[in-house]
């Protein structure tokens, strides 16, 4: 029965210990930023879009998964004003880019975590756009209390048409590429 015992101890030792070291760190949406900038021949856009939710998962002081929630209304154009942004913004939410009104959210759920270095990791995920999954591979920087990185997406991917000579030939000169990078801090 002893033995038993000081099996059922140790056990319970080693569970509880896992449990501590396996954390969930929720993102702070206030805090955190998430930029996007968007390229065509000769020039750029840039703006802002927030975290609807958000979260890192650790073990000890290393990342091992997160899936975080976009809010897709929330495109903001913040190199333009009045009625350029205005209209831009609208453009943007519209069927010929991220169709807002049918797909209000995009997602990214990491599938895979390699540590690189010491707070440095490669993050593969499933990033969904207007209801389309894709894997994304980046390099994800994380301490104690906030974490960013550099997403590079490819818009033809996920069904974004509007200026992209992947869809349309003859464009000249009036083409969007179809990479743009979202720069990501995450708070929490």
């Amino acid at each position: 029965m002893n033995v038993i015992f000081k099996t059922a101890v140790v056990l319970a030792v080693v569970a509880s210990t896992s449990t501590i070291s396996n954390k969930m760190k929720t993102v702070n949406t206030n805090k955190s930023t998430v930029t996007w900038t968007g390229k065509k021949l000769g020039g750029s856009h840039n703006g802002t879009i927030k975290l609807k939710s958000g979260d890192l998962q650790f073990n000890d002081s290393k990342v091992t998964g997160g899936n975080f929630t976009i809010d897709m209304t929330t495109i903001d154009v913040t190199d333009l004003t009045g009625e350029n942004k205005t209209k831009l913004e609208g453009h943007l939410k519209s069927d010929d880019f991220f169709a807002t009104s049918t797909h209000e959210e995009a997602t990214l759920v990491f599938t895979n975590v390699k540590e690189k270095s010491p707070q440095v990791y490669e993050v593969t995920g499933d990033l969904t756009i207007k209801g389309i999954t894709n894997p994304i591979t980046f390099d994800l920087q994380a301490n104690d209390s906030s974490a960013t990185t550099q997403l590079n997406i490819d818009r033809s991917k996920y069904d974004v048409k509007y200026g992209s000579k992947s869809f349309f030939k003859g464009l000249g000169d009036n083409f969007i590429y179809d990479n743009f990078e979202v720069d990501v801090k995450l708070v929490y």
